[in-house]
């Protein structure tokens, strides 16, 4: 049964499970009409190039065609069924050569256009390599629908950041990767696009030794609707993660952020946590968080939660302003400050001074 047939004959989501309370898919279907799917999707522009401009590195590569469409036991069925519907002629596979490195991070440039446009990226990263990559989307079609799948490589070392820079439109986002035998993986999100994202990011450590990192630096204007689900899977032992997602809200916009920490049965020696800090920048702004905590195995190292909200604080708005700072200036560096705790973790200095001058509008709007 190909993917629109299994879309199709699937249920519906139930709106009492989280990944659905905020966003219903009925508000993130292209029409709206969620028993069908729309026949025309056009293919974005995909560039891969080095950060800096330089030549890029051989042992690295991005072809279109079939992928090797990894899929996780828990994926949700609805949404990858359906993006694997309509990217069947968007598919792309980034290969990186075992023992590859780079001194320059890397970037995917995904350009959208039209109405509707989509793409499936998958991730095939060899054994030992070790690179910091960037994806970021930009354009301002309606509708764009993102699909990221694969796995790194035993032993490998890599940063994989996506930011979104979407003018307008909607995005969907899923997300279902791979993490082997002591491999370590940093999955970043800075989020400023889009009037409305629905992203499902799934990551599943299924060998000793897997080290996961995910960092969040969302940033809410005007009437935005950014919803992130966030899942991630402890199933070896000797398995450790952290999540850590900061948003900055302001306007009459809304971010939601929900996170499933599940530790399986024989996974003795985990070790998880999960933080999510809004900072509330107006009176209308809106911050949902659910930190969840699923462990099926009682030997563990630790297991944390929490979620925490506020507004800029008055003492350190006082204190920069007696340092001759304005108003605007000084709620600006905070926000920036707030920020930065999880964007200066997601590469090194390189890539974290790009993201900064990325955002330096969008800083600018909120603190205005």
């Amino acid at each position: 049964m190909d993917a629109s047939s299994q879309y199709l004959s699937t249920d519906r989501p139930d709106r009492a499970d989280h990944l659905w309370r905020y966003t219903p898919w009925k508000r993130i279907h292209p029409t709206g009409k969620i028993s069908e799917i729309p026949g025309e999707f056009s293919t974005p522009l995909i560039t891969l190039k080095t950060l800096d401009g330089s030549a890029l590195p051989s042992g690295i590569s991005l072809t279109s065609g079939d992928t090797d469409s990894n899929e996780l036991p828990v994926d949700e069925k609805i949404t990858r069924r359906f993006l694997e519907a309509v990217t069947e002629d968007s598919k792309f596979t980034l290969t990186v050569a075992p023992r590859f490195k780079s001194s320059a991070p890397i970037i995917i440039e995904i350009s959208t256009g039209g109405i509707f446009c989509s793409a499936h990226i998958c991730l095939d990263i060899g054994k030992l390599a070790e690179l910091e990559l960037v994806t970021v989307l930009r354009g301002n079609c309606d509708w764009f629908g993102m699909l990221r799948t694969g796995s790194t490589g035993e032993g490998a070392i890599t940063s994989d950041v996506v930011v979104n820079r979407l003018e307008n439109g909607r995005l969907l986002r899923v997300e279902s990767i791979s993490i082997p035998r002591d491999s370590q993986f940093k999955a970043g999100t800075v989020s400023s696009g889009s009037t409305i994202t629905k992203a499902d990011l799934r990551y599943r450590m299924f060998q000793p030794g897997g080290n996961l990192n995910v960092l969040g630096s969302i940033l809410s204007a005007r009437e935005m609707s950014l919803d992130h689900h966030i899942e991630i899977y402890h199933d070896s032992p000797e398995t450790f993660s952290r999540l850590d997602w900061n948003s900055a809200c302001g306007g009459s916009s809304r971010t939601v952020g929900t996170g499933m920490l599940r530790i399986s049965k024989g996974s003795n020696g985990a070790d998880a946590a999960q933080l999510f800090q809004n900072l509330l920048l107006s009176r209308d702004a809106q911050a949902d968080s659910i930190p969840e905590l699923e462990v099926s195995e009682h030997d563990v190292v630790g297991c944390g939660h929490g979620t925490a909200s506020g507004p800029v604080d008055r003492e350190q708005m006082f204190y920069l302003e007696s340092r001759g700072m304005s108003p605007n200036e000084s709620k600006s560096t905070l926000i920036a400050a707030f920020l930065n705790s999880t964007l200066s973790e997601m590469g090194g200095e390189t890539m974290h001074n790009w993201l900064v001058s990325e955002l330096n509008s969008d800083l600018n709007e909120l603190g205005d």
